[in-house]
């Protein structure tokens, strides 16, 4: 029989499904914001990691395989395994990780179709903004501007090292690695050696038409030394005296980076970069 009694009780179990829905929104939208929230810090916040707290053994691992993407023309191999680096050895965090590397891999690949000097100076925006989140996210405060001209001068050097003298691809690389680190250009010289030694190395022998695994894995173990010296040069210091001895000091609420005469405005080899 059916009385009120029976109708308050059906009215009343119909409400908990009747506010499900409603639940149910606010978790989607609890859950956006959060993950909206988590993407902003990831990409836009300025984080402090110690550029100079890479693994050299992992990180001459990776660069190799880079550089195999690199010449094989493989885009999308050299974009994941530079995320990988940034994340792993720079630690990126996971978004900005990506982020980077698009930027990053862009700018090698552009430089890699260039056949002269304004052709390779079309990969300096996208260089540059690779260079710009390597700066919000480490804890040197480096010129991103001359630290940019210097890793595109390298990568010219070793397009057209035949037209420079013997020294310059390892001058070269000391100096661009000088300065993303922060660092004396003396104490990064065996880094830019062995590391030049490597590229050479591999153009005699992709020039000579015979490439193979044992000429990579020799390659690998340049590179491995090369990183091994960077790690030493980069943490052998203080922090502070690494700085003073860079040429940083303070003016009138800003900061500069001198190099021997010549003063530049703040903006540490890289992460990664093969060309």
């Amino acid at each position: 029989m059916y009385t009120p009694r029976h109708a308050s009780l059906r009215g009343l179990r119909r409400y908990p499904t009747a506010a499900r829905p409603g639940r149910s929104r606010r978790t989607i939208l609890v859950a956006l914001l959060l993950l909206i929230g988590y993407a902003a810090a990831d990409l836009f916040l300025p984080w402090h990691r110690d550029l100079g707290r890479f693994d050299p053994i992992a990180t001459g691992t990776l660069e190799t395989r880079m550089w195999r993407s690199y010449y094989d023309r493989r885009p999308v191999s050299l974009f994941l395994e530079l995320a990988q680096t940034l994340r792993t050895q720079y630690r990126f965090p996971w978004l900005r990780s990506y982020v980077g590397a698009y930027y990053g891999a862009s700018a090698a690949f552009t430089f890699k179709e260039g056949k002269q000097r304004s052709d390779y100076e079309k990969a300096m925006p996208a260089l540059q903004t690779y260079f710009t989140l390597i700066h919000n996210t480490g804890d040197r405060d480096f010129d991103i501007a001359r630290t940019t001209r210097l890793e595109l001068e390298w990568w010219i050097v070793h397009r057209e090292h035949e037209r420079y003298g013997p020294d310059a691809l390892t001058n070269a690389c000391a100096e661009a690695a000088a300065s993303l680190y922060m660092v004396p250009a003396n104490a990064t010289r065996e880094h830019g050696r062995l590391r030049a030694q490597a590229m050479l190395l591999r153009d005699a022998r992709a020039e000579a038409g015979d490439m193979t695994d044992a000429d990579w894995a020799i390659i690998q173990s340049m590179l491995h030394q090369s990183y091994q010296s960077l790690s030493h040069a980069v943490s052998s210091l203080p922090l502070p005296l690494r700085l003073r001895q860079a040429g940083r000091e303070l003016r009138g609420g800003r900061r500069f980076v001198e190099q021997g005469t010549a003063t530049f405005p703040p903006q540490g080899g890289s992460p990664g970069q093969v060309p």
